[in-house]
């Protein structure tokens, strides 16, 4: 096949030009595409030069000080460092910066907290919720009972009286509230005085609004919740990576979990760029950048309800936006499929009560965190907003010379808009 010239890698290139031009083609995919998939991001270039360095080269079994191997004086200190700088962000008492990705870290929730076969309680996946929160294809919903709360069907928000019903009803060992489609604000309070009078443990998962959290633009978790389960990339601009914080009375708990029991040796490369985007979360214009996700959020969705667009629960109060199309006559997939030819990155999303199979639903989920690293800002969202109805009309249509000029139309923009971490 014929392969693009690649990037500016010279070692990379040397060894290996077809990895090397394929990388090259990511590059400018991710430079002139507008990318509105919520969980994604464009990183600094200080975390990606930290997520390549020598550190790759290191086993480090244990946590500092209390190691498998010899050699750790230099990785102890990048993962204390990482540890402060967790803990000091988000006000936690523990931290722990070793799981491997989002998953793994809530699995580690559960074995420090629950046997198998416990009953467990989470968001069930079509209204808004994660596989790993007790869903029946995950391991999670294999190994524990998972019972599942769900949305109001009127106003697409969570029934917390409905949630604490369930919750006393049932008696989970471990309560998760979070999740994957949440365009509004969540409660911590709430589902902490539910899970009190449960007698749970309470998880916060905050993959998708930790940045948002970190930032001050989303309230914290942290007075009401027993764990804070969290990936690192996301709103909060780091490598793809997890975390795991707690009050301390967890810390023991939290880390066995980690390892030995589910982990070896972490990523160390990882861990270091976990801290630099630690760092850069507690500068003062990493909060300017939080307010902004959540603004061109707003703005984006009352320019796609001005066009008859149909939000679940009528629009957001964070980064996302979770779009019924069946008014607009298209399925999820195809208007996700010609939204990217037309070079506008979303993703096909169930919506709550969701007629259609998860594989071919009937919504799409975009955000606002890729577009606002790139320095856009609420007076473009009318664009965009323009941009995804024009799509969206083509998809119905079959108009791919539409959806061609759409793109041309997107690079044009785009390009007045460097990337963070790209090459120039």
């Amino acid at each position: 096949m014929t392969l693009p010239t690649p990037s500016s890698h010279p070692a990379l290139t040397a060894a290996d030009p077809e990895l090397a031009a394929l990388v090259g083609a990511e590059e400018r995919l991710q430079a002139d595409t507008l990318r509105l998939i919520p969980s994604e991001n464009y990183v600094s270039q200080a975390v990606l030069e930290a997520s390549g360095t020598v550190l790759q080269n290191k086993y480090s079994e244990g946590y500092p000080g209390r190691r498998y191997y010899e050699g750790q004086q230099n990785i102890d200190q990048v993962e204390l460092l990482a540890i402060a700088r967790a803990k000091a962000l988000f006000g936690v008492e523990h931290a722990n910066v070793q799981p491997y990705s989002g998953s793994p870290a809530n699995l580690a929730v559960y074995l420090a907290f629950a046997e198998p076969g416990d009953t467990v309680m989470g968001m069930a996946l079509p209204m808004g919720g994660h596989l790993t929160h007790g869903w029946g294809v995950s391991a999670t919903g294999k190994w524990f009972r998972g019972v599942q709360y769900g949305v109001r069907k009127d106003t697409g928000l969570i029934d917390f009286d409905e949630v604490r019903e369930l919750a006393l009803k049932e008696r989970p060992k471990v309560i998760f509230c979070g999740g994957t489609a949440l365009p509004r604000t969540i409660d911590f309070a709430a589902f902490g005085e539910i899970a009190r009078e449960a007698g749970a443990v309470l998880v916060a998962d905050v993959a998708h609004i930790a940045g948002l959290i970190a930032g001050g633009a989303h309230p914290s978790p942290v007075p009401h919740a027993d764990v804070i389960s969290t990936t690192t990339h996301k709103t909060l601009r780091g490598p793809r990576g997890a975390m795991l914080m707690s009050r301390e009375e967890h810390a023991k708990a939290i880390d066995k979990a980690v390892f030995p029991g589910l982990q070896g040796g972490p990523h160390n490369q990882t861990t270091a760029a976990i801290a630099v985007a630690l760092h850069e979360a507690a500068q003062p214009s990493f909060r300017d950048y939080a307010h902004a996700v959540v603004a061109n959020a707003k703005a984006l969705a009352e320019e796609l309800l001005a066009r008859g667009f149909d939000l679940v629960s009528g629009g957001t109060d964070n980064h996302l936006i979770l779009m019924d199309l069946t008014p607009k006559d298209v399925p999820g997939k195809i208007a996700a499929k010609a939204l990217d030819r037309a070079g506008i990155v979303v993703n096909y999303n169930t919506v709550p009560y969701d007629p259609r199979k998860p594989f071919d639903p009937s919504g799409i989920r975009i955000g606002t965190p890729s577009l606002t690293s790139r320095g856009l800002g609420v007076q473009d969202m009318a664009a965009v907003a323009d941009w995804i109805e024009r799509g969206v009309t083509a998809a119905r249509s079959g108009d791919e010379d539409a959806l061609a000029v759409i793109r041309s139309e997107v690079a044009a923009l785009m390009s007045g808009f460097p990337a963070p971490g790209l090459p120039a």
